[in-house]
């Protein structure tokens, strides 16, 4: 870990230029951080994901009947992102298109009268049937499609709503699952148990896709585990629940939907959208629509009318919505950008807006978190400006790493030093409550990892669960470090043990919320050396050699998003400017001088490519889910995983980001840490 006082480099200071070019390089990457920071004091990237963003909103208008008035410029959304096989895809070059995001694209485009015979629907329609048609799509999908009267809900995974009951100490209590899938249930519990559908008007019907007719078309799910296994269970079960509702014997359902909506209502967003990501906003809004509130309720009204506030971006005359909104990540990783640097607060105008933004955006109340930590007050970052149900553990610890150097640059008589401490200490007891039995931390609640809920039908999407990752564990042990916490303080001890447990035997470790194991090396390599771990040890030594064998001959580092499902992927792919900025701090933790010329490249092929001041890459390197079920790392070298999963290097299963700010922001600290090396 560089500290800040150690670094020599000063904004508006001479910079010595080694390698050449890195002074300017870093001015000028400085100059553009300052020159696009929000008035309010805030950084917030563009969230690229997929397609299905903007096919899932669109059908939701003719769900609703709300006549958006950028429905043409999302459809061209759309249509600008078709490859050119027919199909849409989960991340940029990816080796195949998505069955689900090509199915959702077609029916959203469909809905909004684009013609089956047109070019583009014609292409998408023969990929679609040269890729198994409709019995390949995912719960998700099938809930669209029974929603516009396209599927049938007795063939939908049954979701009922009495879950909202179930006691905690029961395995499917909602609070069992991740935050993001238990704010989607919830939802869909509704939706379910109301079996709500606006048919398409008949012009606009998916008959084509439907070649030999729907009488003729087996819906069910296809089998991916053995009979006498969870998997066979929870489908027997699933059979049951619908025979069940079919009968119409479903006594207490009115109770346990009032439950859900009253559950739903409170927990919208300051913003009007709900956990701060698309899925469980968009299932709110059609929830509460399916209970009959209308477009005028003030509940539904903000909703919609967050969709113009901060949840869209716009490209070559057309637009597209954010699956999430990255303000409180991108804010406070700009701002280490910035230390990394040495600016001071004191000094820079743009980073004392950034950290007085940051500190008014601290959750001091109790959210979703509390019901696993009832006696803990609250503390810590969300990852969006509006998300006060749901703080994540990964953000708290970088603010904390930020607001503890910032500390130290201000005097002991500093009024500011003491809102900082105060801050500080909030935050880290919030975050050390959050470590869950194992060691390590994950990124919204502890202990949250019952595999048996990957399981159910439902669960054929992303991660049902939210475990320990060892980048969200190196984060938080990387602040601690910074906060005056060694190798032996208990906490740090057992988290370092679950990094050791997690360590590959190729010395890398996977990545969870980043692409993959690059990112996942150099976030655990840099905690290490914060909490005072012996950098010359054996496994630190063969993590940075793996680091710098996966180096590219244009001395850049890339990693492609198929290293999820092809173990030959693994730290392979295409130079991106954040994937060498990870590779950099990974190596130049480590110190060692091994590695001078593999740094050396590596700065050079980061100076060479910046353009006005930053960076441009087309590829993905964030990870929202892997596609795994389960949220954690899964061995590659199984032959079944992908028939059992569903998924190949696709990852159709999956969903993945492109953070348009990490192409900035992590170039711009590796310079930094580059500089204060020499």
């Amino acid at each position: 870990m560089i500290k800040p006082e150690t670094s020599p480099v000063v904004h508006a200071g001479p910079v010595r230029a080694w390698p050449p070019g890195l002074a300017a390089g870093i001015e000028a990457a400085l100059g553009w951080s300052e020159a696009n920071q929000d008035p309010a004091g805030f950084w917030c990237g563009t969230l690229e994901s997929n397609a299905c963003m903007e096919a899932e909103w669109l059908l939701a208008f003719h769900l609703l009947g709300y006549d958006y008035a950028h429905r043409d410029a999302l459809v061209r959304g759309i249509l600008q992102r078709q490859r050119s096989d027919g199909a849409w895809e989960t991340y940029f070059d990816a080796p195949s298109g998505d069955i689900n995001a090509t199915v959702e694209s077609y029916a959203a485009l469909r809905a909004n009268g684009i013609s089956p015979d047109s070019d583009e629907l014609r292409r998408a329609r023969a990929w679609i049937q040269g890729h198994g048609g409709l019995a390949n799509i995912r719960v998700f999908t099938r809930i669209w499609l029974a929603m516009i009267g396209e599927w049938p809900w007795r063939a939908v995974p049954n979701l009922p709503p009495e879950m909202i009951h179930m006691p905690l100490w029961t395995p499917f209590n909602i609070y069992h699952f991740a935050s993001w899938a238990r704010a989607t249930i919830v939802p869909l519990a509704v939706l379910s148990a109301r079996r709500h559908v606006k048919p398409l008007p008949p012009e606009h019907r998916l008959d084509e896709l439907f070649p030999d007719g729907r009488e003729n078309f087996d819906y069910s799910l296809p089998r991916r585990g053995r009979r006498l296994s969870w998997s066979g269970f929870f489908r027997t079960a699933d059979r049951v629940l619908h025979a069940i509702q079919n009968g119409g014997w479903t006594p207490g359902r009115r109770r346990a939907v009032r439950r859900c909506v009253d559950w739903v209502i409170r927990h919208q967003d300051a913003d009007g959208a709900w956990g701060g990501i698309q899925p469980p906003w968009i299932y709110s809004l059609l929830a509460l629509h399916a209970e009959g509130r209308t477009l005028s309720d003030p509940v539904i009204a903000r909703g919609l009318e967050a969709l113009d506030k901060h949840w869209y971006y716009e490209r070559d005359d057309a637009r597209m919505i954010h699956a999430s909104e990255s303000s409180v990540w991108d804010t406070a990783l700009t701002a280490l950008a910035m230390l990394d640097n040495g600016l001071q607060v004191e000094t820079s105008p743009a980073l004392r807006r950034a950290i007085d933004w940051l500190l008014a955006n601290e959750v001091r109340v109790r959210g979703d978190w509390s019901v696993k930590a009832p006696h803990v007050e609250p503390g810590g970052w969300a990852f969006e400006r509006a998300n006060l149900n749901y703080p994540d553990i990964d953000d708290t610890a970088v603010v904390l790493i930020v607001l503890a150097r910032v500390r130290r640059q201000l005097a002991a008589d500093s009024v500011w030093r003491g809102e900082l401490a105060a801050a500080i200490d909030r935050g880290r007891h919030w975050m050390l409550a959050m470590q869950s039995s194992n060691g390590g931390w994950a990124s919204f609640d502890r202990d949250n990892d019952s595999a048996v809920l990957a399981q159910i039908p439902f669960s054929d999407f992303g991660e049902a669960l939210d475990p320990p990752s060892a980048d969200v564990t190196a984060h938080v042990l990387e602040a601690l470090g910074e906060l005056g916490f060694d190798r032996t303080a208990p906490a740090v001890a057992r988290g370092l043990a679950f990094l050791r447990r997690e360590q590959e035997a190729s010395g890398s470790w996977f990545g969870r919320w980043g692409v993959n194991h690059i990112y996942g090396t150099a976030a655990v390599l840099p905690a290490l050396r914060a909490v005072g771990e012996d950098m010359r040890a054996a496994d630190i030594r063969r993590a940075a050699a793996w680091l710098a064998a996966r180096q590219n001959r244009d001395g850049g580092w890339g990693e492609t998003c198929a290293s999820y499902m092809d173990p030959a992927w693994i730290g392979r792919g295409v130079s991106t400017a954040s994937q060498t900025g990870w590779a950099l701090m990974g190596l130049i933790a480590v110190d060692d001088e091994a590695h001078a010329q593999v740094i050396d490249r590596g700065t050079n092929f980061l100076l060479s490519t910046q353009r006005d001041g930053t960076w441009h890459e087309r590829e993905y390197t964030g990870t929202g889910f892997p596609g795994y079920g389960v949220g954690a790392r899964t061995a590659l070298d199984n032959p079944g995983l992908g028939r059992r999963l569903g998924q190949g290097a696709e990852l159709q299963r999956a969903f993945m980001i492109n953070y348009n700010l990490y192409r900035h922001y992590f170039p711009l600290m590796a310079l930094g840490r580059v500089n204060a090396r020499r």
